[in-house]
């Protein structure tokens, strides 16, 4: 049995939703992009009336003309999102956008947690493997279909679809977000189910459900980071050589810390891999500074396993190679906070009269 992913939201933030994107409906903006940049304003503004991004987030959303979509929500009375155009990625920007929050006739009246909830999963269709890399008009018009699908049955076209979207329903069919397109009617691919925003009830009744921990969104993870991690965090997000998807960083540094569990295949790949790699602690500490120096951050273990070439790694024999490397003293980081790795002690003592290798000249892949 195939495993499911848990529904990202209740029938209500469902509804929630739908109705973010009624919202963007009765905006008068044409275009995908401009419209996919005012969807994820709108819901960073519900609440307090000012939507916070970063460049970074702006450039994270690739959208074709990113400077005429930010242009075009000044035609809606919008302020500050002429920021978002500096060479700034990391600094927030505050949007503020006129009738959004709180306000007796706010037009989208969400809670603290509802609005979290309604913008992870935003960011999660968004984000979903088979659109990620898809035009604006792809992605947008999966947030419609998403929102208005049933999980297991079939929905039909929202009404107020974009006429951009429209046409690119097709492709949300080639790429498996779309299990079927039949006229007005449609069906999710089962990888692509738990996004829905009409799921079915739960047979388990209410009253014996345990209550569900509400995750918090990313800008709210941040909010409660110390000014050290934030910065951190700032950095990697924003760092114009990694250029990583506000995505791929929240998951990385959102996700919770398991126990390091080494299986014993891992272990012999180790001692396989350890054979024909000898001697690879002063490699990996010198690249890593070298890394940190460029970056402003150091390197995540893919990226120092990819950088010295050592050849074609399972994520469990790479981790495992890493610890190895950090028990001997060649590296250390500040676990589980990811993208710290750095030189360790028995590293430090033989690079400080020597000059580390520029991590541009050690091939990444």
């Amino acid at each position: 049995m195939v495993k499911q992913n848990p529904f990202l939201l209740t029938p209500r933030q469902g509804e929630a939703a739908r109705e973010l994107l009624v919202y963007l409906g009765s905006l008068p903006l044409r275009g995908a992009d401009a419209q996919l940049l005012a969807v994820v304003v709108a819901i960073r503004a519900a609440r307090s009336g000012i939507g916070n991004l970063t460049g970074q987030d702006v450039r994270s959303l690739r959208l074709a003309d990113p400077e005429a979509a930010v242009t075009a929500l000044a035609t809606l009375g919008w302020q500050g999102q002429e920021a978002l155009l500096g060479g700034d990625l990391a600094t927030p920007v505050g949007v503020t956008v006129p009738g959004l929050g709180g306000l007796p006739d706010s037009r989208l009246p969400f809670g603290k947690v509802m609005r979290s909830r309604v913008s992870g999963w935003t960011a999660r269709t968004l984000a979903a493997k088979p659109v990620k890399k898809s035009s604006s008009a792809v992605r947008l018009a999966a947030l419609f279909l998403a929102a208005h699908g049933p999980a297991d049955e079939y929905g039909t076209l929202p009404a107020l679809l974009p006429d951009e979207c429209g046409a690119a329903l097709p492709e949300l069919l080639a790429k498996g977000f779309l299990r079927e397109l039949d006229g007005s009617r449609y069906l999710l691919a089962e990888g692509v189910r738990h996004l829905s925003g009409t799921r079915p009830p739960s047979d388990t009744p209410p009253a014996t459900r345990a209550p569900e921990e509400e995750p918090p969104s990313w800008d709210e993870w941040k909010d409660r980071a110390s000014v050290a991690l934030r910065r951190h965090v700032e950095a990697v997000e924003g760092c114009p050589r990694c250029s990583l998807s506000t995505a791929r960083v929240s998951e990385a540094f959102m996700r919770k810390a398991v126990p390091a569990q080494v299986q014993e295949k891992v272990r012999r790949a180790h001692d396989v891999w350890e054979a024909g790699h000898p001697d690879q602690g002063p490699a990996a500490a010198e690249f890593s500074a070298a890394f940190r120096a460029e970056h402003g951050h150091g390197p995540s273990v893919k990226q120092l396993c990819n950088a010295l070439e050592w050849g074609k790694m399972s994520r469990d024999l790479r981790i495992h190679v890493i610890r190895r490397l950090i028990d001997d003293g060649w590296l250390t980081n500040t676990e589980p906070v990811p993208w710290t790795l750095r030189p360790g002690r028995a590293a430090q003592a033989g690079m400080s009269g020597s000059t580390a290798p520029a991590a541009a000249g050690v091939r990444r892949r």
